[in-house]
């Protein structure tokens, strides 16, 4: 089976307890965390894959890091490690979110924008374009891009709402091109 497909399958594992549980936004935020040590850490990744250090090291390191998670999560870490497929940590904490947000008719977006944005301002970006793709709300994340001069651009999904002076003058370059 693909390494996709056994994310896929650990990630519905982990989906059908926070549902049982209903701790869908405390797994959201725990499993947020475990990515960013991950990705934050290779010497973790390293060492979670080195065949020369015991399972029992490498479970005991993952119970020591992610101690204030919760034990599902933990366990979790831990069962992959059992089966050799500490690889796939990633792949499943995005296959996660994705069931998550469907469950909460929500929706991950990037908006860049030239300053950071206030948490009122994210608060009304969700609320205005969250109708506009026919979801509950956005979670939004804010990444600060001088290159668009001024206003935003927002990516929600495979969708893009580019309200940026960068690309406003962009397409005012192209229909001047196209009009000679």
């Amino acid at each position: 089976m693909s390494k996709n497909g056994v994310a896929k399958r650990y990630a519905l594992a982990l989906f059908e307890l926070a549902k049982e549980h209903n701790l869908y936004e405390q797994f959201d935020a725990e499993l947020t965390e475990v990515k960013n040590v991950f990705l934050n850490n290779r010497e973790l990744e390293v060492i979670l894959s080195n065949p020369k250090i015991r399972k029992d090291s490498k479970k005991q390191i993952v119970r020591e890091a992610f101690a204030s998670a919760s034990p599902y999560i933990v366990n979790t870490l831990q069962l992959l490690i059992d089966r050799h497929r500490q690889g796939i940590v990633l792949e499943m904490i995005d296959a996660y979110k994705k069931l998550s947000n469907e469950a909460l008719n929500v929706e991950d977006a990037k908006v860049y924008s030239v300053r950071p944005l206030t948490t009122e301002e994210q608060a009304t970006l969700s609320s205005v374009f969250a109708a506009k793709v026919g979801k509950a709300s956005l979670n939004i994340s804010n990444i600060v891009d001088s290159s668009i001069i001024g206003g935003i651009k927002i990516r929600i999904g495979n969708r893009i709402f580019d309200g940026s002076v960068s690309g406003k003058l962009e397409r005012l370059g192209r229909q001047l091109t196209l009009n000679r």
